[in-house]
């Protein structure tokens, strides 16, 4: 029914500049009646980072920005949602137009430039729908003015652990200047080192540390990834998301707004993301768990990213081609896959092609 309404809609929906059509959908969800989760397929569940997912298929960060929708979120099916990026102080991005849809590509560029409400309304946000349920993260990123931003992510894991199920450390959104720096090894490891002191700062006398993820982009070489990696794996990061979005322009894109600055979201990033996902599974040797995104459209590129080595999957720049019916679309043929190969629970094969896709082989 989603689906067929989001096909007669479609065509308004595009007439509407693309950063308007979002603010539209975050709203519609916003206001939404709570639903009440439908009973899961069994095969689904999976365990990562000490939470109980009822299902791996996650709705991406920089869809809800400001945690306005995170119960209509979870109604379209979604196992969990991701909210942010997140900044300390109020900010308002970059100036518009700021996003544009590639039609003949089914993709998307973004520059929006980290604009957030700010912590202290995220965290008002997210208090104010705890009692709901529903496992949800919140990305973080620093400020765009900011003197030192190693401590602004020390500042939002303090502020933000308590009200969140996890926190990614998003050193790798392409929009802020200078922000994918800290992706190097030495900056990296004094602000991994930094969040993680913060996060146990704030953890509860009597209970769990909040899981602290690192979200790298899809444009790192392979000696860069292993730096990244290595500084995980020592200061104990409680898993890794690979992707962000691209600064590369492949050959293949069609549309003129190809030539638009900002980064790139969609099915172009669906190979480079997913290769990348694996060397990162293989270096990581399941110390900890991934969640692959990048080019999610289907439940065979979701399905394609388990078995390159991911626990969970996220995607959002979909839904503006497929609409908000596809995490349940995903999840149906994801059930089906795991039956298909006689297995009782999807999760057992994570990774199952991950050397063969890093080679070069296996999409």
């Amino acid at each position: 029914m989603i689906g067929a309404l989001f096909g007669l809609a479609r065509p308004l929906i595009h007439k509407l500049d693309a950063e308007t059509a979002h603010r539209l959908s975050v709203a519609a969800l916003a206001a939404a009646p709570r639903l009440k989760p439908a009973a899961e397929d069994p095969v689904l569940a999976t365990e990562a980072f000490g939470l109980s997912f009822s299902n791996p298929v996650g709705l991406a960060a920089g869809f809800d920005k400001h945690a306005e929708a995170i119960d209509g979120a979870l109604g379209l099916g979604f196992g969990f949602v991701e909210v942010g990026g997140v900044t300390p102080l109020p900010q308002p991005g970059n100036a518009r137009p700021r996003v544009f849809r590639l039609v003949e590509d089914e993709a998307v560029i973004n520059r929006y430039g980290l604009n957030s409400d700010g912590m202290t309304v995220v965290a008002q946000r997210l208090a104010a729908r705890r009692r709901n349920g529903g496992i949800v993260g919140v990305n973080l990123g620093a400020n765009k003015e900011s003197a030192d931003r190693a401590q602004d992510y020390a500042v939002l894991v303090r502020y933000l652990a308590p009200h969140s199920d996890f926190l990614t450390v998003n050193v790798s959104s392409p929009n802020t200047p200078g922000l994918r720096d800290l992706q190097a090894e030495a900056a990296l490891d004094d602000l991994i080192a930094r969040a993680v002191a913060a996060r146990d700062e704030v953890r509860p006398p009597s209970g769990k540390a909040t899981p602290l993820l690192l979200k790298i982009a899809p444009d790192l070489t392979l000696p860069e990834l292993d730096g990244m990696v290595g500084v995980a794996r020592r200061r104990g990061i409680d898993g890794m998301i690979v992707s962000n979005t691209t600064v590369a322009r492949p050959e293949s894109l069609r549309a003129a707004a190809k030539a638009e600055t900002g980064g790139l979201s969609g099915r172009p990033l669906f190979e480079p993301s997913t290769r990348l996902l694996a060397e990162t599974f293989v270096r990581v040797e399941r110390q900890f768990p991934l969640i692959g995104v990048g080019g999610i459209d289907s439940a065979a590129t979701a399905f394609a990213k388990i078995r390159a080595g991911a626990d969970l999957v996220q995607f959002y720049s979909a839904m503006v081609y497929h609409g908000p019916g596809l995490a349940k679309t995903i999840k149906a043929g994801l059930a089906t896959e795991a039956r298909k190969a006689g297995l009782g629970r999807l999760s057992a094969l994570v990774g199952r092609d991950a050397r063969e896709i890093a080679r070069g082989g296996g999409l």
